[in-house]
């Protein structure tokens, strides 16, 4: 038990590594010519990467046979998503502002990508305490599968935003392929809809 609360306060704090290190380089006026460019992009970053990180909780359970890793996938989940509202609320204040969503959702569609990932997150956030686990039942695992999908959507939302460079969004996607092809092999590829009994 000591070792995994351990492991919790470690996640915790590495958690807000990212908002951390952002809010020291607005105090430190060390954000370049497109400061909200910076945030907005940062907060995205981060919110990808705790996906990620998500994600690879069940990964090392399997191969360490350690069970102590679960404990941690829903505060990486949470923290995920509270990167994700972070970045869109930046986006909004910072980039577009809040009177121009409509026209902004025609002309730029990775907007409409990025969107769909995060209207993904929203049940999976919903529904990750215990006592909603045991209400949605059956359903539960899945509309947490969800997460793959919504991972893949952040991806590909980034790699739209790149024009020149793909180098990190090569890198992110790589791992997210490995992600998905372990959970392919060790698990199946299983439908959204739970089969109906017989």
């Amino acid at each position: 038990m000591a070792s995994v609360a351990l492991l919790k306060v470690g996640v915790f704090s590495a958690s807000l590594i990212p908002l951390g290190v952002l809010v020291q380089r607005i105090t430190a006026n060390d954000l370049g010519p497109d400061p909200g460019q910076v945030i907005t992009e940062s907060l995205g970053i981060a919110a990808f990467q705790l996906l990620l990180a998500t994600l690879t909780i069940t990964p090392l359970r399997k191969l360490t046979g350690w069970n102590g890793w679960m404990r941690c996938r829903r505060m990486l989940g949470l923290f995920a998503f509270f990167y994700a509202v972070l970045h869109v609320l930046a986006f909004l204040q910072l980039i577009l502002g809040w009177g121009d969503l409509w026209s902004t959702f025609t002309k730029r569609p990775y907007i409409v990508v990025g969107a769909a990932a995060i209207l993904l997150m929203i049940p999976l956030t919903v529904t990750s305490t215990k006592k909603m686990m045991k209400r949605v039942g059956r359903w539960w695992k899945p509309v947490h599968r969800l997460i793959y999908v919504s991972a893949v959507l952040v991806w590909v939302h980034f790699l739209w935003q790149a024009r020149s460079d793909v180098t990190e969004m090569a890198v992110y996607g790589a791992f997210l392929l490995i992600l998905l092809s372990l959970r392919a092999y060790w698990f199946g590829v299983v439908s959204l809809v739970p089969l109906r009994k017989t």
